[in-house]
């Protein structure tokens, strides 16, 4: 009698549990959803410099404003057939897109993050993560703080070609700060053990606050005039109209003369990275002193961030530069590099690198997909690279384990 009893609890704390998991589940959707219908205000207004919160949301047909019924994510699309209800216009298929890849995206991370807590599937995708209640969902807000940004900057990159850096800088930011503070709520063991959030040891993490104070230098450099920016014609108005500044576009243009420019950027960065690292290594009490303090758990994940941060855009700027020296134009875009800075800030150094390489491939199937379909429309590289980071993110554990196996363990 009392096993029977026993049974009867257990069983109903499974369906609780199971109940629960779907009531999240519905409410991630949801809030997936509402922050799909943001992007879409993030999409159109951010690269038109407009205001982001005022005025409301409006048909840019008639200029009316759209009742709160008549702007239900998802659904308001779909019961108004596409169309404005007052005048008819047309309203893009891209809304209702992005809001379904938005909800879809937050479900499917939600379920393979916590799923299986809540008993509705199997497995788990990604290894370690904290149940819901233990902090686990604040690596749950970064991750879709990155697939946010990520979505709304391909967008604008796919109509527009141009990636805004304040989208950028915004995920760089989330992943500084998350980094440093979620060990105040997650034993910072297991955020190291399962790589959940990126972390310095003190070799990395010198490598990483040397490279900050060569950025402040070169920054300062950069505002005092010290050092020019590159393609400043492209950026600025031409003040003299008869002697308009040289055209990117024009054959003539000298792209090498414009790159070496970022590359006197990039010195300061790079000699004061090497450099603070060398020192650590080199004179015993500075390495001891610094050893102590950037294994702090805050200050090791601050420096992971970091690092992840420079790795990604190092990357993307070295391909960038080689590429511009090698073919004499410009190769890759500089929204490309703070792409790939925000995506090292929240995942870590090298799965950034990873995604990176894993990018090219998505750039294959859609040649491939063109070639078959004779499609001729380009598209930027920017929602490759998106595409890269949200499958690294996602199967972290399977792909880190291969990369570790097949070129760190291979001396074993």
């Amino acid at each position: 009698m009392i096993m029977d009893d026993q049974n009867i609890i257990a069983g109903l704390r499974t369906q609780n549990i199971y109940a629960l998991g779907i009531i999240w589940s519905c409410f991630t959707f949801a809030i997936g959803a509402c922050v799909g219908s943001f992007l879409n205000v993030v999409i159109y207004r951010l690269p038109r410099d407009l205001s982001l919160v005022s005025p409301g949301s409006m048909c840019p047909s008639c200029s009316k404003s759209i009742r709160f019924y008549h702007n239900i994510p998802i659904f308001s699309w779909l019961m108004l057939g596409g169309k404005c209800k007052y005048c008819s216009a047309g309203i893009s298929p891209r809304y209702l897109i992005v809001e379904a890849i938005t909800a879809c995206c937050y479900l499917g991370v939600f379920l393979l993050y916590f799923g299986k807590s809540f008993g509705l599937i199997e497995f788990q995708i990604r290894g370690g993560i904290p149940a819901w209640s233990d902090f686990g969902w604040v690596i749950f807000l970064l991750h879709m703080i990155l697939v946010s940004s990520f979505l709304a900057a391909s967008a604008i990159d796919l109509e527009l070609w141009v990636i805004p850096l304040s989208i950028c800088w915004f995920t760089t930011l989330a992943g500084l700060v998350i980094s440093s503070v979620a060990v105040f709520g997650i034993d910072f063991s297991v955020i190291r053990t399962y790589d959940l959030l990126p972390s310095a040891h003190s070799g990395k993490a010198a490598l990483a606050a040397g490279g900050l104070v060569g950025m402040i230098i070169s920054l300062i450099m950069l505002f005092t005039g010290m050092i020019k920016s590159s393609y400043e014609s492209q950026n600025q108005e031409k003040a003299n109209f008869d002697k308009p500044e040289p055209d990117p576009d024009d054959p003539n243009f000298n792209h090498r003369l414009e790159v070496l420019k970022e590359i006197l950027f990039l010195l300061p960065i790079i000699i004061c990275s090497v450099g603070f690292y060398l020192i650590t290594q080199k004179f015993s009490q500075v390495g001891q002193w610094w050893m102590d303090f950037s294994q702090i758990p805050a200050i090791a994940g601050f420096t992971g961030s970091l690092l992840g941060y420079f790795a990604g855009c190092g990357i993307v700027w070295g391909t960038r530069i080689l590429g511009t020296l090698a073919f004499g134009k410009e190769a890759m875009g500089l929204g490309d590099v703070h792409l790939m800075g925000a995506a090292g800030a929240v995942i870590g150094a090298l799965p950034v690198v990873v995604a990176f390489f894993i990018a090219p491939f998505f750039g294959l199937a859609w040649a491939i997909y063109q070639m078959f379909f004779k499609k001729t429309r380009q598209i930027p590289y920017g929602p490759f690279l998106s595409m890269a980071v949200f499958i690294v993110m996602i199967a972290h554990n399977p792909i880190m384990d291969y990369i570790y196996k097949l070129f760190f363990y291979r001396q074993f």
